[in-house]
């Protein structure tokens, strides 16, 4: 049970987690939580007139991989942290880490 309610509280910190992706310097920006839940996109107006579909769809796909790539960093260091105090509270098992 106690496992469970730890992925809860680590569930509830990705969400308060923002993540960035850009592309093309920046022109287009997508932003995520931790949980990989995209929350908004950005096309600078000036870049958005120029571009044509396809370039606009491939930059849209690159930032919003970058995005879920920076989620998938945070998610990976909150379990982490959390399964390093779960072992922490088990006797040794934490000394076997370096704690």
């Amino acid at each position: 049970m106690e496992a469970q309610q730890k992925a809860g509280e680590v569930k509830k910190r990705l969400d308060a987690i923002s993540v960035t992706g850009t592309a093309e310097g920046g022109k287009i920006t997508v932003q995520a939580n931790g949980n990989k839940v995209v929350q908004s996109v950005n096309i600078d107006a000036a870049f958005f007139k120029e571009a044509d579909k396809e370039e606009l769809e491939e930059l849209l796909v690159v930032a919003i991989n970058k995005a879920m790539e920076q989620a998938d960093n945070v998610s990976q260091s909150e379990m982490a942290a959390i399964t390093s105090a779960m072992l922490g509270g088990m006797g040794g098992l934490g000394n076997l880490f370096g704690k």
